[in-house]
């Protein structure tokens, strides 16, 4: 029996694909890669996946995991070999426990995360993991990147939001750690591991997430800054200011903006002169009533105001206004794309060392990339910054990518020597693998190795992801 045959019998025909009949799983988002698969499989329940692992362990097949496939680095994308088992977690999509008491809710991997924050909503809960590709990423791709989002500020990334997980393992057996415990002192976390590993040392199946209370009370503001500094100051400001309710602070260049309104002129802007060089987004949730949130965020703001630290601000009187200013940032992606491809670099720095990175960075693309375009914006608030370049007036977007390797590597050695990183929040897949070598010590390297080695010693599970070749 083949392969695929074995498949066909273990789950059914209607849950193994072939090649052909899988074409729109075997492509990332972007069409950077591009591959083939022996089989695509839709397992129903973890039984099923565990089974699927011990017959490709049988085969000697790689298995390559896939959610939503909204990812930007290949990491679920398999090779062109054909060899690979494409296992996608669709199925995989119920709630299982909700816990009040506990502030907790189990859920499945293949669970869009939009589903997971409504299961949450509905029980009078917030899951507050929020990014543009909610409403078509799952829990366990968002588990396998540790997804940041928009309010990591507060929250922390997709890690610190979960307790417990359920993986199947490369050898076909299920790690039940679907724990609700915030204390558990009894060894290695394994869930850590596990948890942005993106599929390389085990299947993940199932989580169980923290919840938190409902915000009583939200404001948002767009804020107008004369400097990145001074952006900088406000937000070291709106966090003595805010405590633990500044949700949410996110950067726009004054050039963001411009491409905003050119991409999309019939969205209006609040700041339609554009007259200064850096913008905010800013949200405050609160928990008392939303009096009390509007009193306060006024209060800070008119002392950023009087102290200098902030131009202008345009605080939303609605909750219909309030989600336009979102609407801004979030369709920063879709105006790039209308306006032609760029080279994105998903960079994090501390945030005292992020006007430095900015201004040194700039200028040295200048220097050796005469008239590129920054288009800056992101996560002021935990240093993660999507540093795009796009090409410069009268040169074609071919031209400009051509140059994607020397330029992508001042931007990422600039990130590296302001003590930041050149992943933050998009993982590392296939498309930065080779780059680490580059970025991490060799002892580093050997750690991850050896823990590669350790959990999935024939290197079945997502190979060719992450880690760079030993030689490298």
């Amino acid at each position: 029996m083949t392969l695929f045959d074995d498949l066909q019998r273990l789950l059914g025909v209607d849950q193994v694909q072939d090649s052909a009949q899988a074409e729109a799983f075997l492509r990332d988002r972007h069409g950077r890669f591009v591959g083939r698969v022996a089989a695509a499989v839709h397992p129903r329940d973890t039984a099923e996946v565990a089974a699927v692992v011990r017959l490709c362990g049988r085969h000697a097949a790689p298995i390559v995991v896939q959610g939503g496939n909204t990812g930007l680095m290949g990491a679920a994308t398999p090779d062109a070999s054909g060899r690979a088992v494409l296992l996608l977690l669709d199925r995989l999509n119920r709630v299982r426990q909700i816990d009040t008491d506990n502030d907790t809710l189990t859920v499945e991997a293949g669970c869009i995360l939009q589903q997971v924050q409504e299961a949450a909503r509905a029980a009078g809960r917030l899951f507050p993991l929020s990014l543009g590709a909610e409403g078509s990423c799952t829990l366990g791709g968002n588990l396998g990147t540790n997804a940041g989002g928009v309010a990591v500020l507060r929250y922390g990334n997709a890690r610190e939001l979960t307790l417990g997980l359920e993986v199947v393992t490369a050898d076909g057996q299920v790690w039940d750690g679907l724990r609700g415990l915030r204390k558990d002192n009894t060894g290695y976390d394994l869930r850590d591991l596990f948890i942005g590993s993106e599929g390389t040392l085990g299947i993940i199946t199932a989580a169980t997430l923290k919840l938190f209370p409902l915000p009583a009370g939200q404001c948002t503001a767009f804020l107008a800054f004369a400097s990145l500094a001074r952006a900088v100051a406000f937000l070291s400001h709106a966090r003595r200011g805010f405590g633990a309710g500044l949700t949410a602070f996110e950067l726009l260049s004054v050039d963001c903006l411009r491409l905003l309104r050119e991409q999309f002129p019939a969205s209006p802007l609040p700041f339609p002169d554009l007259e200064q060089p850096w913008y905010a987004l800013l949200e405050l949730s609160d928990h008392q009533d939303e009096a009390h949130a509007r009193a306060l965020f006024e209060q800070v703001l008119g002392d950023a105001l009087e102290n200098d630290l902030l131009v202008d601000a345009r605080i939303a009187a609605s909750l219909a206004q309030g989600e336009a200013l979102w609407r801004l940032r979030e369709t920063m992606s879709d105006a790039q794309k209308r306006a032609g491809q760029n080279m994105k670099h998903d960079i994090s720095v501390p945030v005292s060392r992020i006007v430095e990175f900015v201004e040194s960075t700039d200028a040295l693309l200048q220097r050796h990339f005469p008239g590129v375009r920054n288009y800056t914006f992101g996560h002021l608030g935990d240093g993660n910054l999507h540093y795009n370049v796009a090409h410069a007036p009268g040169r074609s977007v071919a031209e400009h990518m051509a140059d994607y390797a020397a330029l992508s590597r001042l931007v990422h050695d600039s990130a590296h020597a302001h003590g930041g990183s050149i992943s933050a929040e998009h993982g590392i897949g296939q498309r930065k693998r080779d780059l680490l070598a580059r970025y991490k010590s060799p002892v580093e390297l050997e750690l991850m190795r050896r823990i590669k080695q350790a959990l999935d010693p024939r290197g079945l599970l997502n190979p060719g992801k992450v880690l760079p070749e030993a030689s490298a």
